[in-house]
């Protein structure tokens, strides 16, 4: 596990931005915390990280955004709005969390049983000081856990 500090939503962005380097065909990373936590600055910043050239929107309405102009693709859901795991399922969810690029989902925790059990799974909490996050990443899996080592060896990220 890995915990650190964001001061502000653009070390937010960053450290997206830090992951999405590492980033690798498969991915699935998971991410949950409050409304207005930070999701999708993270994901935004996971976006750059792939050097995926538009902006990274929230698929609030959508529920998936595709981006394929990145090294890998950049599949970004919101599932927010989804009733159960069911309609997951009827969005061909299998299709981008077995596929070729990278998967994120926001408020991950709401289908949490149809995630596969290998991702990274990503925290975001705010702090007293609004403008702060605690951004905790927990790695189920050793891609994931060789990543966090990555991630770690960043001299740019304070822990």
């Amino acid at each position: 596990m890995l915990s650190i500090i964001s001061k502000n939503a653009e070390d937010t962005y960053k450290l997206g931005e830090r992951l999405g380097r590492l980033l690798f065909p498969g991915s699935i990373v998971c991410l949950t915390g409050d409304l207005g936590a930070g999701k999708t600055a993270f994901a935004q910043g996971i976006g750059k990280g792939l050097g995926v050239s538009e902006h990274v929107i929230s698929p609030t309405y959508t529920i998936i955004n595709e981006y394929t102009s990145g090294r890998i693709p950049l599949y970004h859901f919101d599932v927010y709005r989804l009733g159960s795991s069911d309609e997951m399922y009827e969005l061909g969810c299998d299709e981008y969390l077995y596929g070729d690029g990278a998967t994120v989902l926001e408020w991950a925790d709401s289908v949490e049983d149809v995630i596969p059990a290998q991702r990274l799974w990503i925290t975001i909490r705010k702090l007293e000081n609004q403008d702060q996050r605690e951004i905790r990443m927990e790695a189920s899996g050793l891609a994931y856990e060789n990543l966090l080592k990555e991630m770690e060896k960043d001299e740019n990220i304070s822990y």
